[in-house]
């Protein structure tokens, strides 16, 4: 039973357990699970057929969301709850569910659709739908999970709009999966547009990371692109991580700022047409000097005043809870000013 047509008809059979797992947050009422979304938001706008045949128009397992008009059976159910880019990742993530064995190219599929940050530009159209979904989905950071971890980091940026938080995000490693709080950056490209989203599972109180293999994975398009906090032609500065360029902000929150998410694609970042001035704020270490080097080379090409300025220790936001906000300006403002002169 490994094709998706058999995988899909061994959900119907067991489409409770599988209503009951995925939409948590539901209720069965008479022959249907009720819920808000195909996200496990509470509500009941979306219906899942619980009884009927196993194949046919009023087969179980069949959903509709009124609110929406969308439909499905519980295989794009699940691609669609779980951020997952296509049906086979859907496909493999259900032999799990079900106990079956995995094929070679469901655990092909499945590693391109749960990419961590590293492999962030293996992309499909889908997936960005899929990420703007989740934003969507998830509410200001403010009140929440998310700014305890924030504030964890000494980091204060309630007031950000690419930042959202996710009450109980769907993750999936090694076979393992389930739902936690998350942390959600907006990915948008040079001139704006949206291109996906950065995933931050956190500890179910906030003061920390969820104790998974890789908390942090991103969803549509990365390469290029990065979660930009502030827009400006006049100067930006371009970091890795989202708490690191986060760390930066807090202390400058009038400087544009954006976070390309890995050494690799702060490299690859393309740079806003007309920028004047660029400072990059890499990383202590191999991969941010050389991904600096490389940034640097284009954005002099480019026309582009470029300046560098490194972390005291591994990171920024490490120099931040250490050495404090006081410290952090200050290195910060002398780079600018030495930019401006």
């Amino acid at each position: 039973m490994r094709s998706i047509s058999d995988i899909a008809e061994a959900l119907r059979a067991n489409a409770e357990a599988v209503c009951r797992h995925y939409l948590s947050e539901g209720r069965k009422v008479g022959n249907y699970w009720t819920v808000g979304n195909v996200l496990n938001e509470r509500g009941a706008s979306l219906h899942v057929r619980l009884q009927g045949p196993l194949s046919g128009p009023n087969a179980r397992g069949k959903w509709t969301d009124e609110a929406t008009g969308e439909y499905g059976d519980l295989l794009d159910l699940i691609r669609h709850q779980s951020g997952h880019e296509d049906i086979r990742a859907a496909a493999d993530e259900a032999r799990t569910f079900l106990s079956l064995p995995q094929t070679v190219s469901a655990r092909s599929s499945s590693s391109v659709c749960a990419t961590n940050t590293d492999a962030g530009d293996e992309w499909r159209p889908s997936s960005v739908m899929s990420a703007r979904k989740i934003f969507r989905a998830s509410r200001p950071i403010r009140g929440t999970l998310a700014e305890t971890y924030l504030a964890s980091r000494s980091i204060h940026a309630s007031s950000e709009s690419a930042l959202r938080f996710h009450p109980a995000l769907y993750y999936r490693e090694n076979g393992v999966h389930g739902q936690c709080p998350a942390l959600i950056g907006k990915i948008s490209d040079k001139d704006g547009t949206f291109t996906g989203i950065n995933r931050i599972w956190l500890r179910r109180d906030g003061k920390g990371l969820a104790a998974i293999e890789n908390p942090k994975k991103c969803l549509g398009h990365l390469r290029g692109n990065g979660v930009y906090f502030g827009r400006s032609k006049e100067l930006l500065i371009a970091g890795e991580g989202m708490e690191t360029i986060l760390s930066l902000k807090t202390v400058r929150p009038d400087v544009a700022m954006v976070a390309a998410l890995t050494a690799n694609h702060l490299a690859a970042i393309n740079l806003p047409a007309g920028l004047k001035h660029l400072v990059i704020a890499r990383d202590n270490d191999v991969a941010g000097l050389n991904a600096a080097g490389q940034l640097t080379e284009r954005a002099l090409m480019e026309g582009i005043q470029c300046n560098t300025i490194v972390s005291r220790c591994d990171d920024f936001n490490t120099d931040l809870t250490t050495y404090g906000p006081c410290y952090l300006k200050e290195r910060l403002s002398s780079i600018l000013v030495s930019q401006d002169g």
